[in-house]
């Protein structure tokens, strides 16, 4: 099976490395990419090299915000996730407007954590492209 291509969007060393070990111990196969700001993950998404079949996206990166960065990519083929630690629902709400599937509280529990960067993988990585369904929670 050939590995789904995810482009982490995220600054948080520590959230990175945990998102990387509990891909290495998900379902399907993954192939993480990291962008550390939203700068970053502007120019890898420029790359037509870069086919990532998931998105995941923290709101709070530096450089570019993540709902500045849903606003200039604006590409709805590939679902982006935003998994953040923002409870602000202004925030949680634009980017649901700006085209994000999904919104994933960060939980500070670790199987909790597990289980939801799972979730996200196994629930939008595997979908055909353009078959993108928002759900919020």
């Amino acid at each position: 099976m050939q590995p789904v291509e995810v482009l982490l969007i995220e600054d948080n060393a520590g959230d990175t490395l945990l998102i990387g070990q509990i891909l290495a111990e998900c379902q399907l196969p993954v192939r993480l990419h990291i962008a550390r700001d939203g700068e970053q993950a502007l120019q890898m998404l420029a790359d037509v090299n870069m086919k990532p079949s998931l998105i995941v996206l923290d709101l709070n990166i530096p450089k570019i915000s993540g709902n500045a960065l849903l606003k200039r990519y604006p590409r709805r083929d590939v679902p982006v996730v935003v998994f953040s630690s923002s409870w602000n629902e202004r925030e949680i709400e634009e980017a649901l407007t700006l085209g994000a599937c999904q919104y994933v509280q960060k939980p500070t529990d670790i199987q909790a954590f597990t289980d939801a960067v799972c979730g996200m993988i196994l629930k939008w990585a595997g979908l055909p492209k353009g078959n993108v369904n928002r759900v919020s929670t």
